[in-house]
């Protein structure tokens, strides 16, 4: 199976690369056009940001797969970004399972998270919670493979509930490199059919 998407159709496809006008644009920026081995580190950087700080698309990580020059056929280059992106995302998870557990000691930080004004927020800290008690670690990595999701809020609902940083980290990897091969086949199959 051909996993290639042509770069602008996939563009297209998760809307524009950028988030236009605000401080974090250079950012998406730098990965969408990131290049060589020093993009590798900016697409290990920015999915290690997104983990646990910054509510961004990791999708946009697949978008210099045909540009990358790492000497790697396109579907190689994929391989790297999807390789590259999940480790970033589980060592930022790790930072996020950290912080988690820090916050089940102050009760003040958990209690303010849920008053949020986002319903979003409630609505998939709930969805994380019934998926981890459900199906474990398998339910974290699955709940992060729904792609165009912000995952930041997944990772810490269920941060709260786990102790194990190994598993944690793991569930979060695979999670992170399914979301992505995903949203490859979302992409292409919508695709394929325009």
């Amino acid at each position: 199976m051909d996993l290639v998407v042509p770069t602008a159709s996939f563009i297209a496809f998760i809307g524009d690369c950028t988030t236009a006008g605000t401080p974090l644009s250079p950012l998406e920026e730098a990965v969408c056009t990131a290049t060589g081995p020093t993009g590798l580190g900016i697409i290990a950087v920015y999915s290690f940001l997104i983990a646990f700080i910054l509510p961004l698309p990791s999708e946009v990580v697949l978008v210099p797969a045909e540009t990358l020059r790492l000497g790697l056929s396109t579907n190689g280059n994929i391989v790297a970004i999807i390789l590259v992106s999940g480790l970033g995302k589980a060592f930022g998870s790790l930072v996020a399972f950290h912080i988690g557990q820090e916050a089940k000691e102050y009760g003040p930080l958990v209690r303010w998270i849920k008053r949020s004004r986002f319903n979003l927020v409630e609505w998939s800290e709930r969805k994380t919670v019934q998926l981890a008690r459900k199906y474990g670690y398998v339910g974290l990595a699955l709940a992060l493979c729904v792609p165009f999701f912000p995952d930041t809020i997944s990772i810490y609902a269920f941060t709260v509930l786990e102790r194990d940083y190994y598993r944690f980290g793991a569930a979060t990897f695979f999670g992170s490199a399914g979301r992505l091969v995903v949203t490859l086949g979302l992409a292409s199959g919508t695709l394929a059919l325009l």
